[in-house]
């Protein structure tokens, strides 16, 4: 039969009816393997040259705060006499004397204060503190803002009303005045309490630093919870969550097990972008001399102190303020990281 050159019907011979080969199956194989959403994440995360520096920096940074004091010759609350105001790589009058008789002295890296303390480790101590202080404090934000938020969300109503209203009027309250005014009211029991057999650190940390963890208990937890509270209203009428109430499951479990474990993606990236906000609350209310107890030093403390010497002595000041603003950037470029990784509006 001659076939019409207009038809848009080729035609057909036995072999086109042959099984296809290996190759050919190959050659039609245009799906790429199945991956979980963390595996695909984590995925685009490497591809993320900024992120992963950010990473990079933040282990080092770790490992200088947490790590090298272990086994650095010097303690941050040791004065050492003829010691006061060195310059970087430098000896007391006594040290020198030890160096040139042949001894081996470890050099004091940047110096010394005004006390004839090792100014490295007390940057080292100060670099721990804020960042126990940022992640601590980001812990308690999570847990009080993802259970109060998903809670209001699911309930609805107006329970959801009564739980927003509540932080509206949150929002208003001055952090700082706050932590001033618990500083005054916790100060007499913390150190009576301190005073009892096993909470002798109450006193070495201090009542004012309490105080500011008590305060992002209280009053920084509502971001997260109004973050959260988005979240849960659009995935709690979802599919799995009807089918977990048909099945008689309670409030508190879906929440947790169905709710929460979706939104884990968002509740990463705003505890990640959170965290450097407390390091820099802490560094900054340190600096005002509402921070962490002396002879405890923390990043913002550290530079209070080299702000009346910052003619003499610029690198004392110029040190903890270089560090307080590598950490913070180095969390925000991670949390933005983390958002293009994880968040499934980012992922074209």
């Amino acid at each position: 039969m001659k076939q019409n050159a207009l038809s848009f019907q080729s035609k057909l011979t036995p072999e086109d009816f042959l099984p296809a080969s290996q190759e050919e199956k190959q050659s039609l194989v245009v799906m790429r393997d199945s991956v979980s959403f963390w595996k695909d994440g984590f995925r685009r995360l490497k591809k993320n040259k900024v992120a992963m520096v950010s990473l990079v920096v933040i282990i080092l940074v770790m490992i200088f705060a947490f790590i090298v004091p272990a086994f650095y010759p010097y303690t941050y609350d040791e004065q050492i006499k003829g010691a006061n105001n060195l310059g970087l790589m430098s000896y007391s009058k006594e040290e020198q004397v030890r160096v040139d008789a042949g001894e081996k002295v470890f050099p004091h890296i940047l110096g010394t204060d005004k006390l004839g303390r090792d100014y490295a480790i007390r940057v080292m101590m100060g670099t721990r503190i804020s960042l126990i202080v940022g992640l601590g404090a980001t812990f308690i934000i999570l847990i009080v803002g993802a259970a109060f938020g998903s809670f209001a969300a699911f309930m609805g109503g107006w329970v959801d009303l009564l739980m927003m209203r509540l932080v509206d009027i949150i929002y208003s309250i001055p952090d700082i005045l706050l932590i001033v005014l618990l500083s005054i009211v916790l100060k007499t029991p913390l150190e009576k309490l301190g005073g009892v057999a096993g909470f002798g650190w109450l006193n070495k940390v201090g009542v004012n630093l309490i105080s500011i963890f008590a305060v992002f208990a209280l009053l920084y937890w509502v971001g997260m919870a109004r973050i959260v509270r988005s979240q849960i209203l659009m995935l709690k009428e979802s599919e799995y969550v009807t089918a977990a109430r048909a099945l008689g499951a309670k409030t508190g479990h879906i929440i947790r097990k169905h709710l929460l474990t979706n939104c884990i993606g968002t509740l990463i990236v705003t505890t990640t972008l959170q965290i450097p906000s407390s390091i820099f609350t802490e560094s900054f209310l340190s600096f005002l001399g509402l921070g962490v107890a002396v002879p405890l030093p923390s990043l913002g403390s550290l530079a209070s102190e080299a702000t009346n010497g910052m003619n003499s002595y610029p690198h004392l000041l110029f040190i903890p303020a270089v560090l307080i603003s590598l950490i913070i950037l180095s969390f925000n470029l991670l949390g933005d990281g983390l958002r293009d990784a994880f968040d499934p509006k980012m992922k074209n």
